[in-house]
């Protein structure tokens, strides 16, 4: 059951006493979307939220503990009417395969369609909707073009084109692409449609032309390490991309396939490929490779993962140590020094490499745009995988200072 807090005083983003719009917060995360809009002047009148952890983050900082699942009637009934804003960072599930041409009805037993009930009901100036960017893709198309549809004829408008932004366009140094629907009520928007259906163009405008280093996210003080385990791995993957003849590598390093002698044709095609160029590879620089082997225990002493490396870093930059690094399951993963990847809901934090350190809590938080002040879990897991759901506030508060600039 959602309920406010009567005391303000330890809460850092409480509700404004003052505001020029209100909104409701559904899918709400830990509050990217609450942020943004009440940094505009919004005030949240009612917010939803079914994962626990995340309810207990959002009320330490918002001083209002969220209702729950939103499918529920009785969620959905405590809702207050009048509200100008729906904000809902939804998940991206498939509809029927008549989706696009029955609308409405085919989007039932969908998160989606406990949306449209609400929109349906209440009616709100403007809706502000965010997904993943491969949304627009899902299902051949098939679950864009039915979110459309159905936002059509509720009676809003909206892009005439996907909104496809990362946070790296307003100059932070993160990839994390994500698709922004906004919309706005066909009564509201009037004669001026147009600016709505082609924000993107006043959403370019914004656009920095530099990207700030990744050094301005990262707190100088921090002095912890990697462990010894893990830098003597990428010091030996580093002596490994040093010593062969290939500088952009554009497949997986498997080690475990360099001396294959099998048929290919018992793996998937895909996998196949990747395997004999790993043969290849090998073949080539073969004196180099066995020399390398034989130094560091044929990896014997690593994990199944920590015995593949991804290069994702192209050909400027000479050293592992010069890059970003994340240890993943698909093996050590190596990326160019300019943007940190997307951030996501596992605990993979990045490793700067020429700090030889893992990127902590806090500065995973400004790659988001959240506050310093901002109060995250006290489990380093709990808190990535929440920053790793959530949507990065500048985004959000560019993109609708735009809808209220042309529509309020």
């Amino acid at each position: 059951m959602m309920h406010f807090m009567a005391d303000k005083k330890n809460i850092p983003f409480p509700s404004p006493d003052n505001h020029t719009f209100t909104f409701i917060d559904l899918f709400a995360g830990i509050g990217g979307f609450h942020i943004a809009l009440q940094n505009l002047g919004g005030k949240c009148v009612f917010t939803s939220e079914w994962d626990t952890k995340a309810q207990k983050t959002y009320e330490n900082n918002f001083g209002v503990l969220p209702y729950g699942d939103i499918t529920k009637p009785e969620t959905k009934n405590a809702i207050p009417g009048g509200f100008d804003v729906l904000c809902a960072g939804f998940p991206c599930q498939p509809f029927s395969k008549g989706g696009f041409r029955n609308g409405f009805e085919d989007t039932r037993g969908t998160l989606f369609f406990d949306l449209c009930e609400i929109i349906e009901k209440h009616q709100p100036k403007y809706l502000f909707l965010e997904n993943v960017a491969n949304m627009v893709s899902h299902d051949s198309g098939n679950t864009y073009l039915t979110i459309i549809k159905n936002l059509d004829e509720l009676g809003y408008y909206l892009p005439n084109e996907p909104l496809i932004i990362s946070p790296d366009k307003f100059g932070i140094p993160i990839l994390r692409p994500r698709v922004y629907i906004p919309c706005v009520r066909k009564d509201i928007a009037k004669n001026n449609a147009d600016k709505i259906k082609n924000i993107k163009i006043e959403i370019e405008k914004q656009y920095t032309k530099t990207v700030a280093s990744i050094d301005t996210i990262l707190d100088a003080s921090i002095k912890s390490k990697i462990t010894p385990h893990e830098l003597k791995i990428l010091k030996m993957w580093d002596e490994f991309y040093k010593g062969v003849d290939l500088k952009i590598i554009g497949f997986p390093i498997w080690m475990e396939y360099f001396k294959h002698q099998g048929l290919l044709d018992e793996f998937p095609l895909w996998k196949a490929k990747f395997i004999q160029k790993n043969i290849d590879l090998y073949t080539r620089n073969q004196k180099f490779i066995d020399r390398w082997l034989a130094k560091y225990d044929s990896l014997e002493w690593c994990t199944n993962t920590q015995r593949k490396m991804e290069w994702q870093a192209g050909k400027d930059y000479e050293s592992i140590f010069d890059c970003l690094i994340q240890f993943r399951p698909s093996g050590v993963r190596v990326k160019r020094p300019d943007k940190f990847s997307t951030l996501v809901a596992m605990n993979h934090q990045q490793i700067v490499g020429k700090y030889k350190r893992r990127i902590t809590i806090n500065e995973s938080k400004r790659l988001q745009s959240f506050p310093e002040e901002y109060q995250l879990s006290d489990s380093n897991t709990v808190a990535m995988k929440q920053l790793g759901n959530s949507v990065n506030v500048t985004v959000i508060q560019k993109i609708f200072e735009i809808v209220l600039k042309e529509f309020s």
